[in-house]
């Protein structure tokens, strides 16, 4: 299948981003909440982006560093976080730019289901912790497989595309799809420690016209899973 190529699409994937229900309202204020208090903690965020959940961790008072695979994703973030922003273009499949055990956090905000090879990127997170440190994540959440896909075996690890719209932009998406379980196992491989999984509602401050129609309480909304790991 073809991969998700972020450089075609960074402007309008990043403006619809600010405000859309999924990021705006859903996943970004759901990473915050687990993250907590993170002033004066040094946050490496996996997959930034253009930035939008760094510069919300930065006004909390922690200090971030940042990656993403495609440089105009990175273009943006320094547009929006300053030149002097510690961001690169690095590759979560590959060996990490950064020594060992320099960070106190690490969140990656849907970004390791892109991978069908979790060992390395999962290492190599673990090695830039400091022992104790946190790896907060979110991903797409293994239910939804099943019901974009209802011939699909949920057990399988298996790779499945889907399109979203973005700013009158129609993006194919294609990802992996895995079980909780081989999530959690490939976690605890990895030596960490599953602190907390969430599926949390949607913000209280959602629009109206953002909610999912048909959906009476929020709590019953389902896109993404999060997860709080420790390095151990």
């Amino acid at each position: 299948m073809p991969k998700t190529d972020f450089d075609d699409f960074a402007a309008a994937y990043s403006a619809d981003n600010e405000t859309n229900l999924l990021n705006g309202h859903y996943e970004r204020p759901a990473m915050l909440d687990l993250a907590g208090d993170v002033a004066g903690r040094h946050i490496l965020e996996a997959g930034c982006g253009s930035g939008p959940l760094a510069a919300a961790l930065c006004d909390r008072g922690a200090t971030i560093s940042g990656f993403d695979l495609s440089a105009a994703m990175i273009d943006l973030a320094r547009q929006r976080l300053g030149n002097d922003a510690d961001l690169t273009v690095a590759d979560l499949a590959k060996p990490l730019p950064y020594p060992d055990a320099t960070f106190d956090d690490v969140t990656a905000s849907l970004v390791l289901h892109y991978l069908e090879d979790w060992t390395e990127p999962l290492a190599e997170l673990r090695r830039v912790l400091k022992p104790g440190g946190r790896l907060i994540l979110s991903l797409n959440h293994p239910f939804v497989y099943t019901a974009l896909s209802p011939d699909g075996n949920y057990f399988d690890i298996t790779e499945f595309s889907f399109d979203a719209e973005h700013g009158g932009h129609t993006v194919t998406y294609t990802i992996w799809h895995r079980p909780l379980q081989a999530m959690t196992d490939a976690f605890t491989a990895a030596g960490f420690r599953v602190s907390a999984i969430s599926e949390p509602t949607i913000s209280p401050d959602t629009p109206t016209e953002l909610r999912p129609q048909g959906v009476e309480h929020p709590a019953r909304f389902i896109s993404f899973i999060f997860f709080v790991l420790e390095a151990h």
